[in-house]
């Protein structure tokens, strides 16, 4: 694993073809008060790249919001309901098209329960990864070895988990339903932004 840290911005000379595998660091999980910390990137080839944003770091970051709005560039997230809100309502970015192992575990391993992303590399993988710098105060003007190995780690699995789970969804028969739920999710993060996270909308 080869980790590059950058602040603010990523150098504008560092491309990805085809996909980026995409994460998120925050103060939390309220995202009009949890401020965005920093983005992980990958191309799924053992480099991860870190954008690190600390205490009154302007996200005025030209090079990565042009990356994160490139309509040939797919995204992959884990989760992308936060991901993707979390880096809309920060960097004004739509960051589409997009896939989310989340859901697309959720639609096409309906026998199990475990969805999370230390599960999935688990199961499918046959990859241990760790969580336990998850809760790590991700406000630090420096971040830690041990934060930077944690943070680089939850995006360099994300392609070959995509294709994992892009098998079952074929066998399934669900390639089409988690097609439409990813291209849902915009609306939905803008429903969450909204203040409309805890009621669904769509209920009697």
């Amino acid at each position: 694993m080869k980790i590059h840290y950058h602040r603010g911005d990523i150098p504008s000379n560092l491309k990805f073809s085809h996909s980026v595998a995409i994460d998120t660091e925050a103060m939390g999980l309220y995202i009009p008060r949890d401020r965005l910390t920093l983005v992980q990137l990958s191309s799924g080839d053992g480099e991860c790249h870190l954008v690190h944003f600390p205490l009154g770091a302007s996200y005025e970051s030209p090079n990565l919001q042009a990356l994160l709005n490139d309509k040939n560039l797919e995204k992959v997230f884990h989760f992308a309901r936060f991901d993707y809100a979390i880096l809309k309502y920060y960097l004004k970015v739509d960051a589409t098209p997009l896939f989310c192992t989340k859901i697309a575990s959720r639609l096409s391993r309906t026998f199990t329960d475990k969805h999370g992303l230390k599960d999935l590399c688990k199961q499918l993988l046959n990859v241990e990864i760790s969580k336990q710098e998850q809760t790590s105060d991700w406000g630090s003007e420096h971040l830690t070895e041990k934060q930077m190995e944690y943070a680089a780690t939850d995006v360099l699995y994300l392609h070959r988990l995509k294709a994992t789970l892009q098998e079952l969804l074929k066998r399934e028969g669900r390639e089409s339903i988690a097609k439409a739920c990813f291209e849902f999710i915009p609306a939905r993060c803008e429903l969450d932004i909204q203040g409309w996270n805890e009621v669904d909308i769509f209920q009697h």
